[in-house]
């Protein structure tokens, strides 16, 4: 094994079997597949059966599935060996393990290194460890973590206010390298918020430049957590941000409050994602009708967007409503004039299939401009197989499955393993295995084994 192949494959997911298949192939009984392909160098087989292993008690035999992988250095395989050691509580065999590849240089090993030290009684050593990296943003984060069991909280936050500086505000992204001074103050807030001091965390997350960031408020979620409804009600109607808004509407939905949870999003922006939340909610508590009265309305108002359109269609189809939604997306093409495309027109195949059957179905897909692209085959392939038409399905993409996407290779595999044909399904995904991956180009991030995905 070698950790450039390793670390290729598994980002690029070519020349192996992917983890969905993986799963599939375990939930129909061919454990013995996935075991060989595992001792055969097939990264998502070693880890599902190895876990699968664990689950049984095995915890000598897992740990030796991985063995090899782990032999390379790969961090992903580390990572996960040391998981599975330290869950059967195997800690100094973890700690050992991921000590080495922090010796090695790895970046995110000293991360992952002291929070393990720190769920074991060593936390005091964790924070040592930490303290000369606290301008970098990620281990900034670990030292807030193991800093409460070592009690250094205070230390901590002094290191923080240290390089916050409240009148500075970031033009671009770039601004600030390293430990940021929003990411600062949120972490900070966190310590307070841990000493009780609530107060402090929510006067210093009030200062931040950015309230959201990748999906989450924190203030919000903190406001939540102490039930102070009331402040979160006004913070996300100031900010107006969807994650405080949602978590708002959560917390009333919670509370059996679920006229102030339909309220919070009715008075929100108007938005295609607050609207949809709103629908979802209406649709949880029986107001069927309101459900797709406010889906009917965003379709109208994105009447080209396909996710709003498969939201409709999924809605409809939910609530036993298959004949109103294709209606409506009948009368969406009508407006705008001439067949839609297969992006607009995809959605409606199961709808039709609910209203008039999927032989009905297929004919009106094939007949089509793009119904005999591989894409549309795809969708086609999938309503048949939902209808357990499922030779027909693989018949209808084994006429794509040369010179195609990845994707659908994966898609003809995963029926293939449906019908038993497991022979099948893994030559249509190994083959390329024998295809070794273009050579390493140096970066600034060898070690980056993160799927662009």
């Amino acid at each position: 094994m070698d950790v450039r192949d390793l670390e290729y494959r598994a980002r690029t997911r070519s020349g192996c079997i992917p983890p969905e298949l993986v799963s599939r192939l375990l939930e129909r009984g061919h454990a013995d597949v996935v075991e060989s392909q595992a001792a055969g160098g097939d990264w998502f087989c070693a880890l599902a059966w190895a876990r699968v292993l664990h689950a049984r008690g095995r915890e000598a035999d897992a740990v030796g599935v991985l063995a090899p992988y782990v032999a390379t250095g790969w961090w992903t395989a580390v990572a996960a060996a040391a998981e599975l050691l330290e869950d059967r509580g195997r800690v100094d065999e973890a700690i050992e393990m991921i000590r080495h590849r922090m010796k090695a240089g790895h970046p995110m090993a000293l991360g992952t290194y002291t929070r393990l030290l720190a769920r074991h009684g060593r936390a005091e050593e964790a924070f040592g460890l930490l303290v000369p990296y606290v301008d970098d943003g990620a281990l900034a984060a670990a030292l807030v973590d193991v800093a409460g069991p070592a009690g250094r909280d205070e230390e901590a936050a002094e290191l923080l206010l240290g390089r916050i500086r409240f009148d500075h505000c970031c033009d671009d992204p770039w601004c600030c390298r390293g430990l940021d001074p929003d990411t600062a103050i949120g972490l900070l807030a966190t310590i307070r918020e841990r000493q009780g001091r609530i107060e402090e965390a929510i006067a210093l997350l009030r200062r931040r430049q950015l309230t959201s960031v990748s999906g989450r408020d924190q203030l919000a979620d903190l406001l939540a957590r102490h039930g102070r409804i009331e402040e979160l009600r006004d913070h996300a109607a100031t900010e107006g941000h969807r994650e405080a808004l949602r978590r708002l509407a959560v917390l009333l939905e919670e509370d059996g409050d679920v006229k102030g949870a339909i309220d919070v999003y009715r008075q929100a922006d108007g938005s295609a994602n607050v609207e949809w939340e709103l629908a979802q909610l209406l649709a949880r508590h029986g107001r069927r009708d309101e459900a797709l009265a406010v889906m009917r309305a965003l379709s109208d108002a994105h009447p080209s967007d396909d996710a709003i359109l498969h939201a409709w269609s999924e809605l409809c189809l939910d609530q036993g409503r298959p004949a109103e939604g294709l209606a409506h997306l009948d009368a969406l093409d009508a407006r705008r004039g001439g067949a839609p495309a297969w992006e607009l027109y995809w959605m409606r195949l199961p709808l039709i299939a609910a209203c008039g059957g999927v032989d009905e179905a297929v004919a009106r897909a094939r007949a089509h401009p793009e119904g005999g692209t591989w894409y549309a085959a795809e969708h086609l392939a999938d309503l048949l197989a939902g209808a357990g038409r499922t030779e027909e399905a693989v018949a209808v993409l084994r006429q794509h499955d040369r010179g195609n996407s990845h994707d659908l290779a994966g898609h003809l595999a995963g029926h293939l393993v449906d019908l038993g044909r497991v022979e099948e399904a893994l030559a249509l995904l190994l083959p390329a295995a024998a295809t070794p991956p273009p050579p390493l180009v140096p970066t600034a991030r060898l070690w980056s084994d993160e799927p662009p995905f």
